[in-house]
């Protein structure tokens, strides 16, 4: 700042000399009537005080030049600057276009999860009706006991009158001998009827199991999804806050030329930083759209093996090391391979010697551990060479039996059958996240039948406190049984 106003001081100081100068040239010039290029007296004063005054502006300008360097660049690489400017607000429009895209397509992710849902309901139905079907199997039944019974019955009674009448023996003989048939056709076709229950039963369930999978499997994509376009939002926004940041600065360079080098230098690194999120959005975009095409085979974080190991012996914690290395290698050929091809077996993990030397370390203290090999980023098929990390943690209780996981509360009232069903998954959701959380490897089973649980739910009317418990003790390595029970003032009705 000091600088500045004696750089003011010296010009203002410098062009009062110039003039004074300048004046008092042009008035000995006046006086003393000197002509110069054949011009009169007065034209050569006036040619005189030109000169003075262009001297004046010649030396202001080069004051102010020579002593600013940044004032030089602005002056003379204005129209550089506003190129520039036109460019990065090109980019940024080329940005919000890919927003709304992404955008688009998560929408239609979010309707083809409400498809799959509609179409688990509809299974739900196609085994109430398989039920159904087994309860009218199970009344047929009943009735060719009672009609058994009732054979008995009538043989009993024509034993008492075969000692009094020959013929009325033998025609019972015939009688007991037609029920016995028609008892062996009942006996078949029950037989029939329950295996055709167990049938049914068996459908049902591979297609509710094929459903749950292919939801979680859809809602772990979505959630994938979402993270990558919470990212790439929050990249947006600081893109915009720098773009509008820089279109502050490039405004008060139109206004007062004399910013310093110093502003150019943060304006560049800010263009580095810039072009650098633009490539990792462009990485994080081609990362969404190759799992939208299909071809994403392994995503980061993905179990390649798993095991729980305890080493006794010295030099058995290598070799179980090698051992869980060589099935995630194999797991990882299955995953990369292209539909319909033989996996070929290929060297895909990046395994050093330091590596394999360091986990045997970690495990070789004779106790027990689970390790777990994860994929370290996402993958398509045809992948030559993938990174990994493994993870190990000691194999101890984290549950015990009868553990509180999850509570909620139920009212058949008020909710419909699926509202009484969501309420359920979400409370098995949450049991699945606290189990993640505390580090146990595999999903969360509920022991019972579900559909039983939700059946008797819909026929008790009046509110129920729901609890998720762990049905045994349960280690790190899993899994994690769960048990659904209702309670009423602290006490259990019913249970899965």
């Amino acid at each position: 700042m000091t600088t500045g106003y004696i750089l003011i001081a010296a010009i203002l100081i410098l062009g009062g000399v110039i003039a004074t100068v300048g004046d008092r040239i042009g008035t000995r010039v006046g006086k003393a009537r000197l002509s110069l290029f054949n011009l009169r007296p007065k034209n050569t004063a006036v040619l005189v005080t030109i000169f003075t005054g262009g001297l004046i502006s010649a030396s202001t300008l080069g004051i102010l030049f020579a002593a600013d360097e940044g004032l030089r660049k602005g002056v003379f690489e204005l129209e550089d600057i506003q190129t520039d400017l036109r460019q990065k607000r090109e980019q940024l429009k080329t940005a919000e276009t890919q927003k709304s895209q992404v955008e688009s397509e998560l929408n239609q992710a979010r309707i083809a999860q409400a498809k799959a849902q509609q179409d688990l309901q509809v299974i739900n139905q196609y085994l109430q009706a398989a039920n159904a079907k087994q309860r009218q199997t199970q009344v047929q039944l009943n009735r060719t006991i009672n009609q058994q019974a009732q054979t008995q019955t009538q043989l009993q009674r024509t034993q008492g009158q075969l000692e009094q009448v020959v013929p009325q023996y033998q025609k019972a003989i015939a009688e007991l001998q037609s029920v016995y048939n028609q008892r062996k056709e009942l006996q078949a076709a029950v037989e029939l009827l329950k295996t055709e229950r167990q049938r049914l039963y068996a459908e049902a369930k591979k297609a509710i199991d094929e459903a749950k999978t292919a939801i979680e499997k859809r809602d772990r994509e979505l959630a994938n999804r979402q993270e990558a376009i919470e990212v790439r939002d929050q990249k947006i926004s600081q893109l915009d806050q720098l773009i509008q940041k820089r279109n502050v600065e490039v405004a008060a360079r139109e206004q007062v030329i004399a910013t310093r080098e110093s502003r150019l230098k943060e304006l560049e690194a800010q263009q580095e930083q810039l072009e650098m999120e633009v490539a990792r959005l462009e990485k994080y975009y081609q990362s969404y759209r190759d799992l939208r095409l299909g071809k994403l085979a392994l995503v980061r974080g993905q179990v390649l093996s798993a095991a729980v190991v305890r080493v006794t012996q010295p030099g058995a914690a290598r070799q179980a090391v090698v051992q869980l290395l060589q099935e995630a290698n194999r797991n990882a050929n299955l995953e990369l391979s292209e539909p319909g091809a033989n996996p070929a077996n290929v060297e895909l993990l990046r395994v050093t010697q330091d590596r394999v030397e360091q986990l045997s370390k970690q495990i070789g203290d004779g106790q027990e551990y689970v390790v777990r090999i994860f994929s370290a980023g996402n993958y398509v098929r045809g992948e030559k060479q993938i990174e990994f990390f493994a993870d190990t943690a000691r194999n101890q209780l984290v549950f015990s039996g009868g553990a509180v996981l999850a509570t909620t509360t139920t009212d058949s009232k008020t909710m419909t059958s699926y509202q009484l069903q969501q309420r359920l998954e979400i409370l098995i959701s949450a049991s699945q996240f606290r189990a993640r959380n505390a580090g146990i490897v595999e999903n969360v089973q509920v022991e019972g039948t579900f559909l039983r649980f939700v059946t008797q739910l819909r026929q008790y009317n009046q509110p129920l406190e729901i609890k998720a418990i762990a049905a045994e003790d349960t280690y790190t390595a899993g899994p994690l049984r769960v048990k659904l029970v209702a309670i009423v003032n602290g006490q259990i009705i019913f249970s899965t």
